[in-house]
């Protein structure tokens, strides 16, 4: 996917990126291999860019980003169309899954931003004479480090976010898929030409491989979004912690479906393939294992793969083609060493299973013996594991049994079972009775728990933690006391009326009958 080309010197950088198409092999185009001193450019640009930025009102900036969004709207075509072919994901899944997602999360914040981002009282029950509350202070630079399998909707979407907050943004795109990232760089300065207040370097793009995205976490950003592997996160982390910066962290996902007696067989079949399969399950929230009740096991298989045999698997770029080429053509060989182990330790592949050049099959597996590969380890393939339980308990206990927590899905028939059994799964979230669009709806928090990730992007509390969220206190009344009963100087007098205080208001007393009185 890329070839990388000549040294430059003892550095660790090279010269540039050389990308090809995943589906073809045709050359694509060239992106330098950017240095640190070039990364350090970058974040100084932005953050002079970003300091009349930060001082517009929230309604200004979200009047001004509609710019943006019209822009990306009016290439929609072209854009799918690039994702598609450098990415590898058919033309259908290149609009719905990264463009379309795009332009609804702008348009959900240009309405809501100013809402979320406003001051917020803080009602205080003591010292009632004050007046408390918050307010967001953009960070300054918030520097993203995007994946290739989403290499449009994730990185722009989270630059965007930040710009939303009030910061500028330095985006390190994935090395196997940077052409997309400098073709929205592209748009988002012909939109600075329509509209006078969006500013060119406050979106910066920095192309590389490792070296660069770690140069861009050591380069003086502010906070530091990143999608990506979990070893790769951890330094990330490591180098944010080191600087005291936050970080938000997506580290993907072995994600788990627990399918009740109950459930709906077609429903459930369809939700499944397309969760399975989707983008050739290089989605991190992808249903990678099914705990399905015994009773309906070989049923909800079979239909399984009757369906999965009807989808069409070829050129991307065909819009009547359901599954395109695999973009990281080493993820071939961790999937077919994932699906050699399921084999070797008793599965049985009921569809699928070879991979044909630059094509990896849907592929589903009964049989499967918990605790293999194919239910601990991420694969990045369209492999799909399933496993008969018989009862709930055991499915429960097996879905939690995995380091990862990011998405976790339920198919009952009665969905309040079903809420129930979600809100047992270790995942940051559960989806009941649908499958993997969750981080296409702006308002609800994409997170993951134990080594999935930190933080959370989307929602309103994402949008703030872009921000500095402040705190202010002021003297609403009491303005003729000159001073605070607990200054200086102190004295047994005083100290005796804190001490009755104590006791009458927290030992038993006076606190406990005004809340019995009130109810609560």
């Amino acid at each position: 996917m890329v070839a990388l080309a000549q040294a430059a010197g003892d550095a660790g950088f090279v010269d540039k990126l050389v990308i090809h198409s995943p589906s073809s092999g045709a050359l694509l185009g060239e992106a330098p291999v950017q240095t640190a001193e070039d990364v350090r450019d970058a974040v100084a640009r932005a953050r002079k860019a970003q300091a009349a930025w930060g001082a517009l009102s929230v309604r200004e900036r979200c009047h001004a980003l509609r710019a943006f969004r019209h822009k990306v709207a009016q290439h929609a075509d072209d854009l799918a169309r690039a994702v598609s072919t450098e990415n590898g994901k058919p033309l259908q899944e290149a609009l719905v899954h990264d463009v379309l997602p795009f332009c609804d999360l702008m348009a959900y914040f240009e309405r809501r931003a100013p809402g979320i981002l406003a001051p917020q009282s803080i009602s205080l029950h003591l010292m009632m004479q004050r007046r408390s509350y918050l307010h967001c202070v953009p960070r300054g630079v918030v520097g993203v480090i995007g994946p290739w399998n989403f290499p449009f909707s994730i990185p722009i979407g989270d630059a965007v976010m930040a710009l939303f907050a009030g910061n500028a943004a330095v985006i390190k795109p994935s090395e196997v898929t940077p052409l997309i990232a400098l073709q929205a760089k592209a748009l988002w300065d012909e939109a600075c030409k329509d509209e006078p207040r969006l500013h060119p370097d406050l979106i910066q793009i920095v192309t590389g491989r490792g070296l660069t995205g770690a140069a861009l976490c050591t380069s003086g950003v502010d906070q530091v979004m990143f999608t990506g592997s979990v070893p790769t996160g951890k330094k990330v982390a490591v180098a944010c912690a080191e600087r005291l910066i936050p970080c938000v962290l997506e580290l993907g996902g072995i994600n788990p479906a627990i399918v009740t007696a109950d459930a709906d067989i077609e429903r459930t079949a369809h939700a499944i393939l397309w969760g399975a399969f989707a983008n050739s399950g290089q989605v991190c929230a992808s249903i990678s294992r099914v705990y399905v009740a015994r009773p309906i096991a070989e049923q909800l298989t079979a239909r399984v793969v009757e369906l999965a045999g009807t989808l069409v698997q070829g050129d991307p770029l065909n819009a009547d083609n359901e599954l395109g080429a695999m973009t990281f053509l080493p993820q071939i060989a961790i999937g077919q060493a994932i699906l050699d182990d399921a084999i070797a330790q008793g599965a049985r592949v009921r569809c699928g299973g070879t991979p044909n050049g630059r094509y990896f099959p849907p592929t589903v597996l009964d049989n499967v013996a918990h605790g293999s590969r194919i239910t601990q380890d991420e694969s990045f393939t369209p492999l799909l594991a399933f496993v008969p339980v018989d009862d709930t308990e055991t499915a429960i206990r097996y879905a939690n049994d995995s380091d990862k927590g990011l998405m976790a899905y339920v198919f009952a028939g009665d969905e309040e079972q079903g809420a129930r059994i979600a809100e047992r799964l270790e995942a940051g979230t559960t989806m009941v009775n649908n499958a993997i669009d969750s981080h296409g709806a702006p308002g609800t928090p994409w997170q993951g728990v134990k080594q999935s990730g930190l933080g959370q992007v989307h929602s309103a509390q994402g949008l703030r933690d872009l921000c500095q969220v402040r705190h202010v206190q002021t003297r609403s009344w009491l303005p003729w006391m000159s001073k605070e009963l607990w200054w200086y100087p102190y004295s047994p007098k005083v100290y005796g009326v804190f001490l009755q205080a104590v006791k009458s208001l927290w030992g038993g007393g006076g606190v406990d009958r005004i809340m019995r009185a009130i109810g609560k």
